[in-house]
């Protein structure tokens, strides 16, 4: 299996994919509410279609697992699939915000080892297949995150999920140093530890495999690390999918 080839031919989907979200946006929206409680659109739907799609054609034989689809979800020890989530951030996209992200991430031994983050509104795409092989396409120039030299950093800027930080999160930034906290939604967290704007993010366990996949493989191949608390390293393909709990940080602090 040669990952570079797989993520190179899946890019341009990814790409087309965005501009769908956004036209579809741009015609406004049909939207619902799903049996969780959450909400959903057309255009989760169809941007699903669209990327799930071109991956069974390029990899045939590897079970994709969407946030927006039943099918092999109730599979027990999967240990090479596709986890997609086609919009993360629904909110945000369904009330013309700009951080929602169109996200696959490719698990090989329970292990993320390729990753693709579109984020149509930011004009960022991001993509990675190993390490040192982490990507930014952003004003027509593609550029290796990878390569960004590592600087110590004195203060540190991380993000969160939301403004009210809860007492273990917060012991956590006291221990490492946190000074600064910025609020930020869907995986393009990951992608900015990546690329070293900010340095980290803290989560208790929350969220499902498919919201992370794609950002832990790109941050990890850009240098930085994913580890729950404890400090163990995340698997996936878990019996409900659920995430543990995440320390990410960007090689600026490793």
């Amino acid at each position: 299996m040669d990952l570079k080839i797989i993520i190179k031919n899946l890019v341009e989907s990814f790409l087309s994919a965005g501009n769908l979200a956004l036209e579809l946006r741009e015609k406004g929206l049909i939207k619902k509410i799903k049996s969780d409680n959450t909400p959903v659109s057309n255009g989760d739907l169809e941007v699903n279609n669209l990327i799930t799609k071109k991956i069974s054609e390029i990899t045939p034989n590897i079970p994709i697992i969407s946030e927006e689809t039943s099918e092999n979800k109730n599979i027990s020890n999967l240990k090479d699939f596709w986890l997609v989530d086609p919009i993360d951030g629904t909110y945000d996209y369904i009330n013309g915000l700009e951080e929602f992200t169109i996200n696959a991430g490719l698990i090989i031994n329970n292990k993320p080892v390729a990753g693709l983050i579109n984020a149509p509104s930011k004009k960022r795409m991001f993509y990675s297949y190993g390490k040192s092989n982490a990507f930014e396409i952003s004003g027509g120039k593609t550029v290796n995150i990878s390569d960004s030299i590592s600087k110590k950093k004195d203060k540190l800027k991380f993000i969160s999920y939301s403004n009210k930080i809860k007492p273990e999160i917060q012991k956590i930034y006291n221990y490492l140093g946190v000074v600064e906290n910025t609020k930020m939604k869907s995986s393009l967290k990951f992608c900015v530890v990546a690329t070293g704007e900010y340095d980290g993010y803290v989560a208790e366990p929350r969220a499902y495999e498919w919201d992370i996949a794609a950002g832990h493989a790109i941050l990890e191949h850009s240098g930085g690390s994913i580890t729950d608390f404890d400090g163990k390293k995340i698997f996936y393909g878990k019996k409900n999918l659920k995430n543990p709990s995440l320390i990410l940080k960007s090689k600026n602090i490793l």
